[in-house]
Order: C-alpha cells, then sequence, then structure tokens
C-alpha cells in the first residue's frame, strides 16, 4: 500500500497508546514464543466470542454482564458484554478459560471494544478495563479512552502456545460518574509451525469469478449476481470453501456493506472474523482435481469517505469489494482481520468477468481491459475482463480522463476527481508511464494490459494498489510505488497478513532502483525498538505496534535490500529478483523461498546477513 504513513490512523494510534496505562507484566507483545516440536492445528480457539450463544462457557460476576439490554449495541448480532455503566463504586468480571494449542508460531487475541463515560475530565483515569490472559496484563483503559464507536484491540499471545490459560476481563468503576466498557466478537486465532507447501497445494485452485452487477444514479449503490468456479488443487478432499467479505470491516453486522444472500452450490454457514468471513460448506467432498461453482447475490452499498471502499463526493472507490476466495494451504484456512493499518489480503490468482451497468454520467475505471457498450435510456454497460489477477477493483464518478501508452507500450488511464489540475493529472500520467516501463525492465513485462489510476488529494493515504488499478496523491513517489505493487503482489503474490514485507519492502526497494535511488548508508540509521521487532513480523505484531510499521517494514525493509545488493553486487542482485519474479510469476512468495534464492546467488554465507536485518523465515 502507501510509500507514506496513513498520519491520521497514527496520531489516533499514538493518542490511544498514550492513554492507557503501563501493563502490570511482562508485555505479551514483545514475548517470544517458545520452541515447541508439536504441530499447530490451525484453530480459534474463543467459544461464544459474540455473547450470541447465551452465556457459556463465560464466566461472569453477575448475570447482566453479557446481554442484550438497550443503552449499548452489539458489533455483530444482537448480544454483547457490558461491563460498569453503573456510577457507583462497582467491578465486574468476564472471563473464559482457554487452550492455545502447542506448536503454534502464531497466537493473536482480538477483541472489540466501546467505551463511554459520564466522566469529563481529560487527565484522570477514574474508571478502568483491564484485559488480562492468564496473569499478564495486555492493556489498560479508562474513561480517557471513550470514543465513538467501536475499535479493535489485537495482542500478540503466542508466548502462551501449550497452554490453558484464563482470558480476563476485569472493570472498576469509582464513587461517581459512569463509564461503559463494552467488548464483542473476542477471538483467538492460532496458526503457523508449519511450512506452507507449494504453490500446487494452496486451494481452492484457478478460481473464475463472473460478475453481473448494477449500480443506483450515484455509483455508491451495486446489486447483482456473482459465481466463482474452482478446483481443489490438495490430496485433501475440500468439504467447504470461504468467501472473504473484507469491505464489512467498514459498517458493523447489523448493518454490513457486503450482503451476501440466496446461495447456489453450496449451504452458507455464519459469518465470523467480524462479519469478513463467510463459510460455504459444499454439498459432497470435492476430491483433488475435481471443480464446482458456487454463486450468490451481491449486494455493496460504498460508505462515505475517501478510502480504498468509500466515496469523496460524487467519486467512489470500490475496492475489496467484490468477495474472494480464502486460500488453505498447510496452515489450514487463512482467515486474518481486516487491518486498516496496511493489508490482511491473501488470494491466488484468478480470473474475472466483470459486467458493470452504470450511468453514462459515470466513468468506471477498472481491473483489466474495459470495453463500454450502450445500456439502457441513459446508462452504459462497462464489461472488465482480467486473467490471473488476485483481486478487482474499480470506480465510479464524474472522472476527468487523460491517456497515453508508455514507450514499450503500455495504455495508461489516469482518472482525476474535481479539484486536481490538468497540469498534475498530466504529472501523472507521464509519472505512470515511466514507472510501468522502468519496473517493467526489472522485474518482467507488465502483463495485465492497461493500467488505470485513479487520482484524488483527498485520500488520507498515500496510494493503494489494486491489479491494473491504482489509487493515489498527486505524488511521484507513491504513483511508482504503487505501480510497483503490480509486481510485488500482483504477480509475485504473497501473504499480506503473514509478511507485509514480502510486497512493501519489494516495492519501496523497486521505487528507489525507478527513481535512480541507491539507499546509499541508509541501513546506518537503523534502530530497533526492541528485541521482538523484526522485518519479517506479522501485521499482528504491527497492528499493536503501528507507529513503527512504516519506519520498519518500508524504510528498513528497503535498506535490507539495498544492503543485500551491496553483499551480491548490482548486476547479481539484479539478475536475482528478474529471476525470483519469473519464477512465482502468478504464485506465491514466502520469505524462506526468497532467502534461499538469494543464498544460491552467491557464494557467501548469508547466514549472518538475516540475523543483522532481522529476517526471519
Amino acid at each position: 500500500m502507501r510509500p507514506t504513513p496513513r498520519k491520521t490512523f497514527a496520531a489516533l494510534v499514538v493518542a490511544a497508546l498514550a492513554a492507557v496505562l503501563l501493563p502490570v507484566g511482562p508485555a505479551v507483545a514483545e514475548s517470544t514464543a517458545p520452541s515447541v516440536a508439536a504441530a499447530c492445528t490451525p484453530a480459534q480457539v474463543v467459544t461464544n466470542g459474540g455473547f450470541e450463544s447465551g452465556t457459556s462457557p463465560w464466566t461472569q460476576s453477575s448475570s447482566s454482564v453479557i446481554t442484550s439490554r438497550t443503552g449499548q449495541s452489539a458489533h455483530g448480532g444482537t448480544s454483547f458484554a457490558w461491563l460498569n455503566g453503573v456510577g457507583s463504586t462497582h467491578t465486574d468480571t468476564l472471563a473464559q478459560s482457554v487452550t492455545i494449542p502447542a506448536g503454534c508460531s502464531s497466537a493473536t487475541l482480538t477483541f472489540w471494544l466501546h467505551i463511554d463515560t459520564a466522566e469529563t475530565t481529560s487527565s484522570t483515569a477514574y474508571d478502568k478495563l483491564t484485559a488480562k490472559i492468564g496473569s499478564t496484563t495486555l492493556a489498560t483503559y479508562s474513561n480517557l479512552n471513550k470514543a465513538t464507536g467501536y475499535a479493535q484491540k489485537s495482542f500478540d499471545v503466542s508466548a502462551f502456545a501449550g497452554q490453558s490459560v484464563n482470558v480476563t476481563f476485569t472493570g472498576t468503576e469509582d464513587s461517581s460518574l459512569q463509564t461503559s466498557f463494552v467488548v464483542d466478537d473476542v477471538a483467538l486465532n492460532t496458526s503457523g509451525g508449519t511450512t506452507p507447501p507449494a504453490d500446487s497445494t494452496r486451494t481452492p485452485a484457478a478460481p473464475s469469478y463472473t460478475v453481473s452487477l448494477s449500480s443506483n444514479t450515484a455509483g455508491t449503490v451495486w446489486t447483482g449476481h456473482e459465481s466463482v468456479a474452482f478446483t481443489n488443487a490438495s490430496a485433501t478432499p475440500l468439504t467447504e470453501v470461504y468467501l472473504r467479505l473484507w469491505d464489512n470491516y467498514h459498517g458493523t453486522c447489523s448493518a454490513m456493506p457486503i450482503a451476501v444472500s440466496n446461495v447456489t452450490g453450496g449451504t452458507a454457514g455464519a459469518l465470523s472474523v467480524a462479519c469478513t468471513a463467510l463459510r460455504i460448506a459444499l454439498p459432497t467432498p470435492l476430491a483433488q482435481g475435481q471443480s464446482t461453482t458456487i454463486g450468490f447475490d451481491l449486494g455493496i452499498t460504498v460508505p462515505s469517505g475517501a478510502d480504498r471502499f468509500g466515496h469523496d463526493g460524487a467519486f467512489s472507490m470500490i475496492g475489496n469489494a467484490l468477495p474472494v476466495l480464502a486460500v488453505k494451504d498447510g496452515s489450514g484456512w487463512h482467515l486474518d482481520p481486516y487491518t486498516n493499518n496496511g493489508e490482511a489480503f491473501y488470494s491466488l490468482a484468478a480470473d474475472f468477468k466483470v459486467t458493470l451497468d452504470h450511468p453514462s454520467t459515470l466513468l468506471v475505471p477498472a481491473t483489466g481491459a474495459s470495453v463500454d457498450t450502450p445500456g439502457s435510456s441513459g446508462r452504459t454497460v462497462t464489461t472488465a475482463t482480467a486473467s490471473k489477477v488476485r483481486d478487482f477493483a474499480w470506480a465510479a464518478g464524474p472522472f476527468a480522463k487523460i491517456s497515453g501508452t508508455s514507450a514499450a507500450g503500455t495504455p495508461v488511464n489516469i482518472y482525476s476527481v474535481s479539484g486536481i489540475s490538468s497540469a498534475n493529472a498530466q504529472s501523472m500520467l507521464t509519472t505512470a508511464k515511466s514507472a510501468v516501463d522502468a519496473h517493467s525492465g526489472r522485474f518482467g513485462a507488465y502483463p495485465y494490459g492497461e493500467l488505470d489510476a485513479v487520482i484524488d488529494n483527498n485520500f488520507w493515504f498515500g496510494g493503494m494498489e489494486y491489479p491494473g488499478f491504482v489509487l493515489d496523491l498527486v505524488s511521484t513517489t507513491a504513483l511508482t510505488h504503487e505501480i510497483g505493487h503490480q509486481w510485488f503482489y500482483g504477480i509475485v503474490g504473497d501473504d499480506e497478513y503473514t509478511s507485509p514485507w514480502l510486497d512493501e519492502a519489494f516495492t519501496d526497494y523497486a521505487t528507489d532502483l525507478a527513481q535512480g535511488l541507491s539507499g546509499t548508508n541508509c541501513w546506518n540509521s537503523v534502530s530497533w525498538a526492541s528485541t521482538t521487532e523484526k522485518i519479517t513480523n506479522s501485521m499482528a505484531y504491527w497492528d499493536t505496534h503501528s507507529s513503527r510499521y512504516s519506519t520498519v517494514v518500508y524504510g528498513y525493509g528497503k535498506c535490507a535490500l539495498h544492503d543485500l545488493r551491496r553483499v551480491l553486487g548490482d548486476s547479481v542482485m539484479a539478475k536475482l529478483l528478474k529471476d525470483y519474479a519469473a519464477s512465482h510469476w502468478y504464485g506465491v512468495s514466502t520469505t524462506a523461498e526468497f532467502k534461499a534464492a538469494a543464498q544460491a546467488a552467491t557464494g557467501t554465507d548469508l547466514s549472518s546477513f538475516w540475523t543483522t536485518h532481522r529476517i526471519d523465515g
């Protein structure tokens, strides 16, 4: 995603952390998981985390803690845990014993928290909520953390692998003025401990999506149908698949922006992971090599806001809105939570045919090659076809459009919202043409036909990448970076939640090269915040250390690659990356595979290099 930090989000995180009291025990996020030989069975180990199935197995201090009474609302469903809110001296507790499987290298506790209060102070924490695992305090929140709506909290608890421990919430209230601590959708996801298998055993494989949608007048509401055909590549029969409804993060489970109904080819189960994952049970197990199709009606409601999914006035950005298949590999199903700090997306290369029926007053840039045909009165049908892409995104609005062709022959379109000058639009067209050719020369020819860039200076992030389609500010560096993602994430895929450095660091390095920057001495300014901070940490870690994410993953990551180039030599490094891209073209990269490829390119033992640069895997 963005080559510059999301300043608004970072500022909120810093403010929130400043108000949280210091943990009583050692910080769990700073722990190192013990080395265990047992295999990890990926699991979600909290039971009834949404409180929709009564109170069991939770232990509560009073029968009113788990509730659906008026005065507060659930994050998802109808029930929630309401601690305190009495306005007098009072303590509430809520606890559940969980067992974290042995051998799991990743264990992440998440919950959604809403705090409202009658306290008026801006400096004194009168009422407090403490979240603990075992005897270790994860965090303490107070009336100073009051906020509108829910916020998700995330903690690395992998240090407790192989243990049975209590997850406990304790709320204390002083003698006057209420503070309500409302908790919902508690989850503890475990995974890891095994090396992901080769691409051929990632499944469901070869997805092919067919989508037909029609919009309202503004282009903010889309309804229609989606189907996906897929093949089971694994020797283990498939009994289920999961759809990721990523943009439900931007709403609530009671008012979902992405609505799926009337499922065919399988039976829809319960929504999970804050309503971003939908299980579909297949009617019969799908054996290796067999194919099937599921279908469903789809509704998309674009919220207000200049975001990767949101509308900025008359201009809608519709990223991650189409449900896509989750990936199952040697670690099980990847059902990671959405992260607003970066990306959590992990998908296999797929084919898309998407038909978008919209008012003719709206231009609709999209992933893939698009053809417009007349629709019903005053409407246009845009049909976009894309091959071997990991996702599909589009925009809709009265954009100003300019076009050109790069020197190497790639068609480039710039779509600008109102307020972008013609000079800035032209500058971005020049940048895009130069960037796509520079990256093509280093990593392999751009394969997606045309390239669309939507330019809006109201974005609160630097930019966002989708195959053949990017969102960006007026920024030469940011646009060069987002176009670089066409190779690292788009063509050479990765699990963006588990290994964000594999696309962000590589893309920032590619951006430097495209701009003639050599990263001279950039590694000399590295200063680690803790012993557990590493370039290769997952988003579970970075979501609890948000202020360091950009510095380490983008900055230190690209500097490590510059350092590797100095060890290997310019020509060897250039060949390594081009060959690595070719060998993972439309596949999935892992840190272990890249390290092995780098070691194979040189006679120098790189073991100490990886240790010094904190590149694990």
